[in-house]
Formats: C-alpha cells, sequence, structure tokens
C-alpha cells in the first residue's frame, strides 16, 4: 500500500473520517489507530506485525526501567542495551546476508570451506524508521526530557503510527506523545494547509523523485 496509490487514498480517508468520530474518546481512537496502523503494516506482510509488536514492547519496557531507575550507571547500562537490542535487529534484517557471503568467502581465501546456514531474510518495510523511533524514546527518557510512559498503547502507538512508519520522518516522542491527548480541531485554515501539503508532496515524490530515479 504504497502513498501514492488509490488503495492509501482510500485507506487514508477511512481512517481519518472514523478518526474524527472519534474525537470525543481519545482512548477508543488510539485503539483505532493501532489498529489501522497494524493492518496498514500487515497489507505488506503480516509476519512483519509481529517484529514491530515485539520492538515496541521491548522499547516500553525499556524506558520503563531507564526511567524508574536511580543508579546512573544502571541507567546507562538499560539504554545501552537497549540501544544494542535494536541495532542488533536491525543489523540482522539488513547485513545478515552481506555477513555470511564475505564469511564464507574469506573461509574459502583461508582454504576452510564449509556450508554455512543461509535463510532467506526479508527485509521488514520500514524498519530503520521503527528502530531509531524506538531508539530515540528511550534516550530521550534516558536524558529526561521525557518521563517514561505508563500506558503501552501510547507507546505502540507511537512507533507503528501509519503516517510515518514506512518512510517517516523520525518523530521525537516528546512532539508525538502529547497530541494523543489534544482533543481534535479541524477549520478552514487547516484543511487547505493539509491539501496544500498533500499535492506538494505528491508532486515531489510523483514527478521530481520519479523523474530523478
Amino acid at each position: 500500500m504504497l502513498f501514492p496509490t488509490l488503495d492509501f487514498a482510500l485507506f487514508f480517508l477511512v481512517v481519518f473520517a472514523l478518526c474524527w468520530e472519534l474525537r470525543h474518546r481519545p482512548e477508543t481512537r488510539k485503539v483505532f489507530l493501532l489498529a489501522a496502523s497494524y493492518f496498514f503494516y500487515g497489507y505488506w506482510d503480516w509476519r512483519f506485525t509481529m517484529l514491530l509488536a515485539g520492538s515496541s514492547l521491548i522499547n516500553y519496557t525499556a524506558g520503563r526501567l531507564v526511567g524508574l531507575t536511580r543508579d546512573e550507571r544502571q541507567r546507562k547500562l538499560l539504554v545501552g542495551l537497549a540501544v544494542a537490542f535494536n541495532l542488533a535487529i536491525l543489523g540482522f534484517f539488513k547485513y545478515y546476508g552481506f555477513f555470511l557471503d564475505s564469511l564464507a568467502d574469506l573461509l574459502l581465501r583461508l582454504g576452510l570451506e564449509r556450508d554455512l546456514p543461509f535463510m532467506e531474510i526479508i527485509l521488514p518495510v520500514g524498519i530503520s524508521f521503527f528502530t531509531f523511533q524506538g531508539i530515540s524514546y528511550v534516550v530521550d527518557v534516558y536524558r529526561r526530557e521525557i518521563k517514561p510512559v505508563t500506558a503501552p498503547l501510547d507507546i505502540f502507538l507511537y512507533i507503528s503510527f501509519f503516517p510515518q512508519l514506512v518512510a517517516g520522518p523520525i518523530v521525537r516522542a516528546a512532539d508525538f506523545l502529547p497530541q494523543l491527548r489534544e482533543k481534535p480541531r479541524l477549520d478552514a485554515a487547516m484543511v487547505s494547509l493539509g491539501v496544500v501539503l498533500i499535492l506538494t508532496g505528491l508532486f515531489k515524490k510523483m514527478v521530481i523523485a520519479n523523474y530523478l530515479a
């Protein structure tokens, strides 16, 4: 479900309309947005949703532990482990094949040819974006720029929010999370600005970017 397609346009309009209907029920709106985001991500391959959920759970837990820990050395250790975990997952999916090919070539040069276990790894869509989104949350908690979030739903939605999930940008938790508590509002100026931004983005993507590619 690519952005400049009819499928995405219909999906977006339905989600927007239902979110507007739920504007007086913030918790229900968040649950709906989370379900819509996972549907959007699962549209590519439903198996990736388990990775997304696991990443969200780990980063939520890491943020809670970092926020509750007072010892500075333990806080550094926790944030280091969280960053290492995220980068390990990213590295596995992005560089597993390259590493295995390089290792096989090295062993061959050393006269130690071996049949290495090779797996066909599919690179999850948007893994770089939601990985660094999770890291940014834990690091912000460590720096005490934000308080650790107590509601798992908020972090799951922050990491999986579909408009930024597969193509970015990476949004700071301090900018995103407060908006979940605000009541949505809409006026003519906002609609006009939104239409202009959408049309400008489509022009850049479908005309300029596609031409340069």
